[in-house]
């Protein structure tokens, strides 16, 4: 595949991050060296995001030689410049994972994703306070009808889990989050956001720590599977008895098995200029928000007080030519408070979705796997998934099991036509959001 043809090099320069608010407001780090000649390991990790670098944190403590390999930089994909927001729960609500795949299964991945929550907090608080993690996560909507299934869900989980949100209604939702549109929402304490670049360096960190070993600009190019596992880079190889592969939606196209089933698509990110005095004329306390448009408005503050706005979705590989004046019409849709405000950064990047937009997580032969397709829900889910993958590297299976039973398809027509598909499919979707449908 060409660069001009892969999410690893279309869009950006080669080892350096997004024009990200956040790599803006970070020293710039120390370039890791890349790989060269022949090395050996207990497990080779492709990706150091979110998934890579816990699989390898994991792996490190527990005494495996872990080589981590990637074709940029540490948090360069879209861990290091998402947007920040640690959700609750998955894309598909606990009673459909009830239905689907019965209450002990589901009930046994409802408590992976809230240990998840747990994981990222009690890191950032012992490892990484320059990540500013801050409880809060809200969720709004545009209908009555949507605010009874907010409500009914609610209930639902709060009777099979104990785990409580406030569901509020338009007068109250409009006192948080002041816009004109949302009919009401919920609001979920145990959620919240972070800067997400500052937690994946800390990630990096402590894996270097514990006795991991990162190689940066060091792309997988090729990946056999034999007696043992071997990744090929342009520098050299690693040959170990397992791999994690963690490239999510910047993984080329390498692993059929993965890529049929996980699609990338882009999203962008819009930060304005610091607005220290007036922010609270937008979100009356600091918490993140996401709302129910199929192509979603997602929002926070950052430390500084800038206002970032992300949604926009697109399906082809390379960004549109013109990422702001869209995105700052969606925010000022929403927000005509904010019209004429100074935009500071726009970025975008790719993330992974599946078909029902839920996380893939398989076995792909006795000594490999893989984990990728959080569909927005990466901040939590993805350093849960390296930590389950290298439990199960290390004979624990439990939560590799829990994931497995989810039911990921292929996209129809596979790599080839799972983008026109999904374009034709989201065209449709978007018009339903414009049309209120």
């Amino acid at each position: 595949m060409t660069p001009a043809m892969s999410a690893l090099f279309r869009n950006d320069r080669p080892g350096s991050h997004a024009p990200s608010v956040y790599a803006a407001a970070l020293p710039p780090p120390s370039l890791r060296p890349a790989l060269q000649g022949a090395i050996t390991a207990d497990v080779a990790i492709l990706g150091a995001g979110f998934t890579g670098l816990w699989a390898a944190l994991t792996l490190a403590r527990a005494g495996r030689r872990v080589v981590v390999l990637d074709a940029h930089r540490v948090g360069f994909g879209a861990s290091g410049r998402n947007g920040g927001q640690v959700h609750s729960g998955y894309n598909k609500p606990l009673d459909w994972l009830e239905a689907k795949l019965g209450d002990t299964r589901a009930r046994a991945l409802w408590d992976l994703s809230e240990g998840a929550k747990d994981q990222l907090r009690d890191f950032c608080a012992a490892h990484a306070p320059e990540a500013a993690f801050r409880p809060g996560i809200a969720h709004g909507v545009y209908s009555a009808a949507e605010l009874d299934e907010t409500r009914a869900e609610a209930d639902h989980v709060a009777a099979r889990t104990g785990q409580t949100a406030k569901v509020m209604d338009a007068d109250t939702f409009g006192a948080l989050v002041k816009s004109p549109l949302y009919k009401g929402g919920i609001l979920d304490h145990t959620g919240g956001h972070l800067n997400p670049l500052a937690y994946a360096r800390a990630l990096a960190r402590e894996a270097e720590a514990a006795g991991a070993a990162i190689y940066e600009q060091s792309e997988v190019t090729g990946i056999e599977d034999g007696a043992q596992v071997v990744l090929t880079t342009a520098g050299g190889r690693v040959i170990a008895d397992h791999a994690i592969i963690a490239g999510n939606g910047y993984l080329p196209n390498i692993l059929p098995q993965v890529n049929a089933r996980v699609m990338p698509i882009n999203s962008f990110i819009a930060a304005t200029e610091p607005l220290p005095d007036t922010w609270r004329d937008v979100l009356a306390e600091d918490i993140a928000v996401a709302d129910s448009r199929f192509v979603v408005n997602y929002y926070r503050f950052s430390e500084d007080r800038r206002f970032l706005f992300g949604g926009r979705e697109s399906y082809s590989i390379g960004f549109p030519a013109d990422i702001s004046t869209a995105l700052v019409a969606r925010m000022t849709r929403l927000f005509p408070q904010l019209s004429g405000m100074g935009i500071a950064h726009v970025w975008g990047g790719s993330l992974g979705i599946t078909v029902p937009r839920l996380p893939y997580l398989a076995r792909l032969g006795p000594r490999m796997l893989s984990a990728a397709g959080f569909s927005g829900h990466g901040v939590a889910h993805a350093g849960m998934a390296g930590r389950i993958m290298a439990e199960a590297v290390m004979g624990q299976e439990d939560g590799l099991a829990a994931f497995e039973a989810l039911p990921i398809p292929r996209f129809p027509g596979g790599t080839a036509l799972r983008a026109p598909i999904l374009t034709l499919a989201m065209t449709w979707f978007s018009l339903r959001d414009r049309l209120g449908l």
